[in-house]
């Protein structure tokens, strides 16, 4: 735990030392839960929305994008259910003075305290057994796991019925008898469960008053810009089903707990998938969804950083819910969500606005209401993973024959927010900076480049790798002779010449997103 604990403020600190991100407000002493990409982080952001956006869009014919307005009618929150149930359990420690998520302690204690002695039980057997461990065999009759399983199953029996019923005394019963405790001060003493709202409101047009008909709300998702543009983008893009609707866009939540650096804010950005189908058809889509968005981050991340989670308890909105979980320094947690939204959206948008919202299908002659599954990501979350996976320290070899430790981001390439450096060998070689630069200012057409002459080439490089940037080509005095440069790669140390005319195809080459894609 210590470690992960330290690994957790080695990111937030590198983070602000090498410009990706800082506190908002910062010279006023900050605002909670808010903040500031950088000049690094808005460059990786932007790359991490690019990736999504190629993959989504670009190679599919049958997914279209779509920017919908942040501000929209309050009936359409109406619609959504979010006025009146948009709400999480929050519960107070009256000796640390801390807010929680009761659902959030609850399902805490069952993956920390009841799934981890399950797993370890399985391992250990693994470890024992080796190639002839059967592991849904000693799932199934091993003492110790079912005993565990049966209490799992107990409790989430119990918190499921408490939160679907609002059974707010039955999540504060369940808690006591599990002894969970503050996680900052190990005190048990809670006060008892209210239910807040996300929503932030505001007041709408130039004379703010208590009418109804003045308030409006920031969003708290994107998906119901999709929603209500339904008809509109299918009509215009003549789009048969099934077909997606995707938007990358700011959302905002009024959090209980919001910690966590980046993982939880109140204000944060979304890319969300809608997918509109065919009744009857959603859960074979929704499988073939989740089958899809675990490739796409198994192309970036390791895939044993990564898990599917089912939902226990499901939105009133779904029939089938599943997220892909991330191991972050604080443990798995949701990076994205799969969830089969059946009709209700367009239904209840179709109802509470008097216009049809329905598709016409030309092969059965009818018309319906279409299902929808959709796949939504966090930006913040996932840049948060991105630089959790690359973020490392290693030893390599020093100038001096010896080893030296070198801290290093070794984020995918194509994700990198500078791909690649140029570097003079010499500061104060005239012919070696104009050289330089002339390969800079051809270079900066590629890609994002940077131009570094400040310091020896050796803390060049290592500030380079902290950066995360894959290349720097180096300009040495065999360039003024040959006009041919050295090509270091951040990851392997290796170093290539390669003739300068050569570079713009070499970069083009490795660093695109076809890399990922494969």
């Amino acid at each position: 735990m210590k470690n992960k604990q330290d690994q957790f403020k080695k990111i937030t600190a590198h983070c602000k030392e090498y410009g990706y991100i800082f506190q908002s407000s910062e010279i006023y002493d900050g605002l909670s839960a808010s903040y500031d990409y950088g000049p690094y982080g808005v460059l990786l952001k932007n790359n991490i929305k690019e990736y999504w956006w190629k993959a989504m869009v670009q190679m599919h014919e049958n997914i279209v994008g779509l920017d919908a307005a942040i501000l929209m009618h309050p009936k359409v929150w109406k619609a959504s259910g979010h006025v009146d149930a948009f709400n999480d359990p929050m519960i107070d420690n009256k000796d640390s003075k801390k807010r929680y998520r009761a659902d959030t302690l609850i399902e805490d204690y069952v993956a920390n305290k009841v799934d981890a002695k399950i797993e370890k039980e399985v391992a250990k057997a693994r470890k024992r057994f080796g190639d002839a461990f059967d592991e849904a065999q000693f799932r199934a009759t091993n003492g110790r796991v079912l005993q565990y399983t049966k209490k799992r199953e107990d409790i989430i029996s119990r918190f499921v019925k408490s939160m679907e019923t609002n059974e707010l005394d039955g999540l504060k019963d369940l808690i006591e008898e599990l002894g969970i405790a503050c996680p900052e001060s190990g005190s048990k003493n809670w006060t008892d469960v209210r239910q807040f709202n996300l929503m932030f409101a505001m007041q709408f047009g130039a004379l703010a008053s208590d009418a109804e008909d003045s308030q409006v709300y920031l969003r708290p998702e994107t998906a119901q810009g999709i929603f209500v543009n339904f008809l509109n983008v299918q009509k215009t893009t003549r789009q048969k089903l099934p077909f997606g609707i995707a938007q990358i866009g700011k959302a905002f939540r009024n959090e209980i707990v919001a910690r966590q650096f980046i993982f939880r804010m109140r204000e944060f950005e979304q890319m969300e998938m809608q997918f509109f189908v065919k009744p009857g058809t959603e859960l074979k889509w929704y499988e073939y969804w989740k089958e899809q968005r675990l490739k796409w981050h198994q192309a970036i991340f390791p895939a044993h950083k990564l898990k599917f989670h089912k939902h226990e308890k499901l939105a009133h909105y779904a029939n089938a819910a599943s997220d892909i979980e991330f191991e972050y320094p604080f443990g798995f947690k949701e990076i994205e969500g799969i969830h089969s939204r059946t009709d209700f959206d367009l239904g209840e948008h179709q109802k509470l606005s008097g216009r049809k919202l329905q598709y016409f299908d030309s092969e059965a002659q009818e018309s319906y209401v279409p299902f929808v599954v959709e796949t939504s990501v966090g930006v913040d979350r996932l840049f948060f993973a991105v630089v959790a996976n690359s973020l490392q320290e290693e030893q390599v070899p020093d100038a001096k024959g010896g080893m030296a430790t070198r801290v290093v981001m070794k984020i995918p390439p194509v994700l990198a927010p500078i791909k690649v450096a140029v570097l003079p060998l010499l500061k104060n070689k005239p012919e070696l900076t104009a050289k330089a630069r002339k390969v800079f200012d051809k270079l900066k057409f590629v890609t994002d480049c940077q131009y570094d002459e400040k310091d020896a080439i050796g803390r060049r490089y290592r500030r380079q790798d902290a950066i995360g940037t894959p290349y720097c080509v180096t300009i040495d005095f065999d360039t003024l002779e040959d006009d041919t440069v050295t090509v270091r790669d951040r990851d392997t140390l290796e170093q290539i010449r390669l003739p300068i005319d050569a570079l713009e195809g070499y970069i083009n080459k490795i660093l695109s997103f076809n890399q990922l894609f494969a």
